[in-house]
């Protein structure tokens, strides 16, 4: 959301006027150190302070809640509010590098497996990294993995005998995708030197 965007309408959430909140002196405050939301006594709109960025707020959290309070004077009162910070799909899956190199001896057994950097996205959930994809050539495959931690990572498996007379190098294409409506994603080249 961006900067004095309409959040909700406290006044009407709490079935008063908004001269109401005017005459009680109503305030809001956030959770923590900044101060994310603003009250505009006369209508009774909260909206954000400045742009929330949900990978900012939450960094890899599935879930994101921010929490406020309006405080009322005369008599004193505290109301408790949340906002839930819905991911959307406004990152690509980043590999750290943009070229992996992979020396492989050319005597490596077909089925030989080669563990690839793994692709980072900030979004979460179905908007996260989904999956990998190996562009087309005729020496390997890819194998997908989940490790404990949730997280996808690709590995490249021999699937015919290198030969290092025939070709010393070879460059290879990895997609790493996420499940978002439309999807992104991101590339990186993976070149392999045949060892002799």
């Amino acid at each position: 959301m961006e900067r004095d965007s309409f959040v909700t309408n406290i006044a009407k959430d709490l079935g008063v006027s908004p001269s109401h909140l005017v005459a009680r002196k109503a305030r809001v405050v956030s959770d923590g150190n900044e101060q994310l939301f603003r009250l505009n006594q006369n209508t009774g709109v909260l909206t954000a302070k400045n742009s929330l960025d949900r990978e900012k707020i939450c960094p890899q959290s599935d879930s994101c809640t921010l929490v406020f309070k309006i405080f009322l004077e005369n008599p004193l009162q505290l109301v408790r509010g949340e906002v839930e910070v819905r991911d959307v799909n406004d990152n690509s899956p980043v590999f750290p590098e943009k070229e992996m190199v992979l020396e492989i001896l050319e005597t490596a057994s077909p089925g030989s497996r080669f563990p690839l950097e793994s692709a980072q996205d900030q979004d979460v959930g179905s908007n996260g990294l989904q999956n990998y994809s190996l562009g087309s050539n005729s020496h390997f495959s890819l194998s997908l993995e989940t490790g404990k931690n949730g997280k996808k990572y690709a590995e490249l498996v021999l699937q015919r005998q290198l030969d290092r007379e025939e070709q010393r190098e070879m460059n290879l294409l990895i997609t790493a995708t996420d499940g978002g409506s439309p999807p992104r994603s991101g590339t990186a080249q993976v070149r392999i030197v045949v060892l002799d």
